[in-house]
């Protein structure tokens, strides 16, 4: 009487796998040339990031503190990345920003369309929302499961997972910033005449830039905790220093791992924030 009945257990798993196995059996060549494309470009931000010499990147990291917030910032900023190569993870740090950067700029592409017209259209934004609620709260490990069953091991599933997991964000930001945009002045707009594309690229986009930063902000940071999840996959990095460390029982190595990757946020946190700040309109 306590056991709950097997009679009415629900299989759904079953069907995933079975649609999964569908996409991969007859769009495999689709998702091929999708892989082929995301590695081609993170394998040259990768190249350009490793090409850069290392003291470039110090000053480039001094250069976007300062501007953001003060001097005091960008030298703070400057000694966490050099403390980062003194452990000897400078080569780690460049693949964990490129898998970052990669999976952010495809983030952008998607979620800042998707967010736009979720705010045109209300029975798209019905049908998105419980998608985004979903993505949100589905624990992050989930995301391997198809991204390996897609593009193999590697570093285009963690980059799929990365994506997956980050996108939300800017998608709900961008569809608020729009809508908050007030009525009078899209209707200003129009009576001026403006098409609904001037509207939208000279009116409501400018006006919601703020809330479309931080989206960018947040989608930034919850890539970056990614790294460590993606590390199981096979993309190398600061997220794999810190899975071998755990595998190992290794302190030491856990611990400069892990806060090189608190270092990195704790930067692309203040910069982007300092970048979205720059964006707000006086009230």
């Amino acid at each position: 009487m306590y056991d709950f009945p097997d009679f009415f257990r629900l299989k759904m798993g079953i069907y995933v796998d079975m649609f999964v196995k569908w996409l991969v059996r007859d769009f495999g060549q689709v998702f091929e040339a999708i892989s082929d494309g995301i590695l081609f470009f993170l394998l040259n931000v990768e190249k350009f990031l490793m090409w850069l010499p290392w003291w470039v990147i110090l000053l480039l990291i001094f250069f976007a503190g300062w501007k953001t917030s003060n001097y005091r910032a960008g030298i703070l900023y400057t000694l966490m990345i050099f403390l980062i190569g003194t452990f000897g993870f400078w080569d780690l740090m460049m693949m964990t920003l490129a898998i970052v950067l990669t999976a952010v700029v495809i983030s952008l592409v998607l979620g800042i369309p998707i967010g736009i017209i979720m705010a045109y259209e209300e029975k798209f934004n019905l049908f998105m929302r419980p998608i985004l609620d979903a993505m949100q709260t589905m624990p992050s490990f989930v995301y391997l499961i198809p991204a390996l069953m897609l593009f193999d091991m590697g570093k285009v599933p963690a980059v799929f997972a990365t994506t997956i997991y980050a996108i939300p964000p800017v998608i709900r930001l961008t569809d608020l910033g729009i809508r908050r945009v007030p009525k009078e002045m899209v209707e200003a707009a129009h009576s001026f005449g403006s098409s609904g594309w001037q509207t939208l690229t000279k009116v409501q986009l400018p006006q919601a830039l703020p809330t479309i930063m931080t989206g960018i902000n947040q989608t930034t940071m919850m890539a970056l905790s990614m790294v460590v999840v993606a590390s199981m996959i096979g993309a190398k990095g600061l997220g794999m220093e810190v899975l071998i460390a755990i595998q190992r029982i290794d302190i030491a190595r856990g611990f400069e791992a892990g806060i090189s990757v608190v270092f990195l946020a704790i930067i692309i946190d203040r910069v982007s924030q300092g970048l979205a700040g720059r964006f707000k309109y006086p009230e």
